[in-house]
């Protein structure tokens, strides 16, 4: 046996003697043949350690990451720079090793991180009350749903079109759980559809689903079409990008009872689709119901300034039929490196942030919509992200600027086949105006070839509109 094997077959066979049965096999027998694999795994035999490193290193280096493209791809996650201090302080051992905050005596730092987080997402989103923090955005949004439901007594949900798509999922998957109703508002000129939306929220709808900006990137007018949820007594649950709260008014100010949010773009790197973090935030009336955990701030016996674990809906921590959800250690340290650069870009800092993209977004619209063979797919107001659409199959002209060092877009028919036709382009602080200008020409070079020639009396290059800003 090696270090590697953690049985051998005498072991196995001891367990599966154990357990009343005469094969690994039998194991698996409730699985249908029709998707079992069928044969062995295609494994080539053991390598030494410097053979496996160089084997992944070259897998490695098929992918293309953010480092080496100009990346305008967002729909969820962003190319945001992360500063040095990040790295930092989330690779100091108490941070980057330690477990749940059982003994809050001896974990006091780690308790501290979390307030302090709470603290900071309470601020954004303009709401009382925030957890320490969940797995992800989509699954933060789900949660909201099981909160709704038994703040509620009611099982149907009125979910915007314009929520992201992995929202949209993961919430009807939790709502087939506890035998809820999910039904779609559809999308009128990039925004909500209001008059839609009005009709399907009821005195049956446990709570009203919103994303402010949209996945369009278009900035929704949330307390209009929230009144519907009010009048009903539905709960509102809006989904925001932390990045645009310096610029734009908060969910808790526009009617919001539920913040939620994808929380990569504070302080997280792309990192292949890796791990990240939600932030849940809600008002004082719900604080028993949310999700995960809520650190509070406290004295010990001498009067010093403590931390705890104040509220803990955990199945480990309570009886299991009063849990809420089964958040434990993992997103702490993406929680983190979010609070972090926070403190790190300071509230006029995090301002400057918002309103940096606002004018490198206006100038990215303004460029695109100048190319031949691309329009703007509404006149929406937009904050970070934008919508166009383009004259000639969009996985060719994708292909055409990965060729040249550009990711130039999520294409918008894998989520919406109404457009088949779209690309969704977003802005970050590292896209500068060079890079909008690349994107621009490359656009119109990959058009143009799309369909068989540059236009007449062009260059092959877009005209260049009155500069919005840097």
């Amino acid at each position: 046996m090696t270090r590697y094997t953690s049985a051998t077959d005498a072991d196995r066979e001891q367990m599966l003697a154990a357990i009343g049965v005469e094969s690994t096999d039998e194991l698996f027998a409730q699985i249908p043949k029709a998707v079992r694999l069928g044969r062995e795994l295609e494994l080539r035999p053991g390598l030494s350690e410097s053979d496996v490193f160089e084997r992944l290193g070259g897998l490695a280096a098929r992918n293309a990451h953010a480092d080496e493209e100009i990346c305008f791809i967002g729909a969820g996650m962003y190319d945001h720079y992360v500063p040095a201090i990040v790295d930092a302080i989330t690779q100091r051992s108490e941070f980057l090793t330690p477990y749940t905050p059982y003994q809050p005596e001896v974990s006091q730092g780690g308790l501290q991180v979390m307030f302090e987080f709470q603290t900071a997402m309470s601020e954004l989103t303009g709401l009382p009350v925030s957890s320490a923090g969940l797995y992800e955005g989509p699954s933060s949004v789900a949660s909201a749903g099981y909160l709704a439901v038994g703040a509620t007594s009611r099982s149907r949900f009125v979910i915007s079109r314009g929520v992201h798509p992995h929202s949209r999922e993961t919430l009807a998957t939790y709502a087939a759980g506890f035998g809820a109703e999910v039904v779609e508002v559809g999308l009128e000129d990039g925004l909500t559809d209001a008059a839609a939306l009005a009709e399907a929220v009821n005195e049956d709808t446990a709570a009203l689903f919103l994303q402010n900006p949209n996945f369009l990137g278009s900035v929704e007018d949330i307390e209009a079409l929230g009144a519907a949820a009010k009048e009903h007594g539905a709960l509102l649950v809006v989904a925001v990008d932390p990045m645009t709260l310096g610029v734009l008014r908060p969910p808790g100010a526009s009617g919001a009872d539920i913040a939620v949010g994808e929380g990569q773009p504070l302080g997280n790197r792309l990192d292949f689709g890796g791990p990240s973090f939600g932030f849940f935030c809600a008002t004082e009336e719900h604080i028993r119901r949310m999700p995960g955990r809520i650190a509070g701030e406290t004295v010990d016996a001498d009067g010093r300034r403590g931390f705890v674990l104040t509220l803990q809906t955990r199945e480990q921590h309570i009886r299991r039929e009063k849990a809420t959800h089964n958040i434990c250690t993992a997103q702490a340290l993406n929680a983190l490196a979010g609070v972090i650069h926070l403190a790190w870009l300071g509230r006029q800092g995090f301002v400057e942030l918002g309103e940096l993209l606002l004018r490198r977004t206006a100038y990215a619209r303004d460029r695109l919509a100048a190319v031949d063979g691309v329009e703007l797919l509404h006149d929406a107001p937009v904050a970070r992200e934008f919508a166009v659409r383009l004259d000639a199959p969009v996985a060719h002209v994708l292909d055409r600027c990965a060729a040249e060092g550009i990711a130039a877009g999520y294409p918008l028919g894998r989520e919406y086949p109404e457009y088949e036709d779209a690309l969704l382009v977003a802005i970050t602080e590292r896209r500068s105006k060079e890079d909008i200008d690349r994107l621009a020409e490359a656009l119109e070079g990959a058009i143009s070839a799309a369909n068989g020639a540059f236009p007449a009396n062009s260059t092959g290059k877009a005209p260049i509109p009155q500069e919005v800003g840097q």
